[in-house]
């Protein structure tokens, strides 16, 4: 078994029904220096289910907590 020292836990800072959400708040992050993924992305158009599971965006685990302040930044309920 390979030894994969570079390997980096993420975790979901934001899971929604709708791609452009996931695409607005990655664009904050980028913005902001933190690097993201959505996880996903292309599932809804191979067999829809983006409404039941949604779409999710990761950081990388040391980012979280700044990731999550910044995207509820300006976000209202």
């Amino acid at each position: 078994m390979e030894n994969n020292s570079s390997y980096h836990p993420m975790q979901v800072v934001l899971v929604s029904s709708f791609i452009h959400e996931i695409q607005l708040a990655q664009l904050k992050l980028e913005n902001n220096g933190i690097q993201s993924l959505i996880v996903d992305e292309h599932l809804n158009s191979i067999i829809g289910t983006s409404f039941v599971e949604g779409y999710k965006l990761k950081v990388f685990e040391q980012d979280y907590e700044r990731a999550k302040s910044i995207i509820h930044l300006n976000k209202t309920d």
